[in-house]
């Protein structure tokens, strides 16, 4: 099979899913308290307790930007009760009791109040973070994923300099590991929409798990295009990088079809803890097996025949300009 001659369809196949994914990705993102600072309260009543009425008390409350979810029977709640996650701004650690006059947290406040509403609490579970805490742990996220990016780049460069333009691996490399965590993001945020997950940091650990996999993948291909170029320097890059494709193809997608059933049966049988990350898991391993093969390894034709530059030349603002 030629796949490097078919490999347009394979790009314009990636851009209409990453224009899709980038779309989602800008509204769909839910960020958690761990991003964003905040307090979370996971809450168990003894009785029967509709969202909307704990919505509104937590209104009343002075929290109306509150986020109420209700969690299904079975998830620590019992036939007759009700579970609740809600999320607020953070909660102040002193207030003055309107009854008492005397200053207490706001929690106890809150809890106060709901039990006088509602009834009895079984359990009232609070988490906050601080804004400060939440920034923090955002930079260094995104200092994770550019060292590390940056740290993969210069070592396939090293790793591969004895072929020619070893430089042009690494980017590569790193151009289809990008489009891989868009992917991952995209499809998170998918999922954000329509069912409100949240971006957390087990979320960040599993998109810094889903780039070492791509990358590993890649390098598989990189190698076997190694070898070729080397026994056969006669070939053109686009013969050897088609063979090196056709060698590894069968590799690639038998050891990813292992993660994945490893991967399927962690959803299934997990716990609800896990789901979130192990669908970003899910994805990245069959959006990274892709990306090795139809991206990666296409992409340094494009380099080597000089396309790839004509294309950035021309999306070039200041070269439109001249021209104009």
């Amino acid at each position: 099979m030629d796949f490097v001659g078919k490999r347009k369809i394979f790009y314009i196949l990636s851009a209409v899913i990453l224009l899709v994914c980038i779309g989602f990705a800008i509204n769909g993102l839910h960020f958690s308290i761990e991003f964003t600072g905040g307090t979370t309260m996971t809450m168990r009543f003894n009785q029967s307790v509709s969202q909307a009425d704990l919505t509104s008390e937590m209104a009343s409350l002075g929290h109306g930007e509150a986020q109420v979810t209700k969690e299904a029977t079975g998830q620590g709640g019992t036939s007759s009760g009700s579970t609740f996650f809600v999320r607020t701004a953070t909660l102040k650690d002193q207030v003055q009791d309107s009854a008492t006059g005397a200053t207490v947290t706001e929690q106890k406040t809150i809890e106060e109040a709901l039990i006088a509403k509602f009834g009895p609490i079984d359990s009232f579970d609070t988490s906050s973070f601080s804004s400060e805490a939440a920034k923090s742990i955002t930079n260094k996220a995104v200092i994770a994923v550019v060292f590390s990016s940056l740290a993969i780049m210069l070592y396939i460069a090293w790793a591969f300099r004895k072929m020619k333009h070893a430089f042009r691996l690494g980017v590569c490399a790193i151009v289809a590991m990008i489009h891989d965590a868009i992917v991952c993001i995209g499809v998170y945020a998918i999922v954000g929409t329509f069912f409100g997950v949240e971006v957390d940091t087990m979320f960040i650990t599993a998109i810094l798990t889903v780039v070492g996999y791509s990358v590993t993948d890649t390098i598989v291909v990189y190698d076997r295009i190694r070898e070729n170029s080397l026994k056969h320097p006669g070939l053109p890059l686009a013969t050897n990088i088609n063979n090196s494709i056709l060698e590894t193809i069968a590799r690639s997608i038998n050891t990813s079809m292992t993660v994945v059933f490893v991967l399927l049966a962690l959803y299934l049988i997990g716990g609800s803890s896990i789901h979130n990350f192990v669908l970003v898991l899910l994805v990245g391993i069959i959006i990274g097996t892709y990306s090795s093969i139809f991206i990666a390894s296409p992409l340094l034709i494009e380099w080597e025949t000089g396309k790839l530059g004509r294309v950035l030349q021309r999306l070039n603002p200041r070269r439109a300009l001249a021209k104009g």
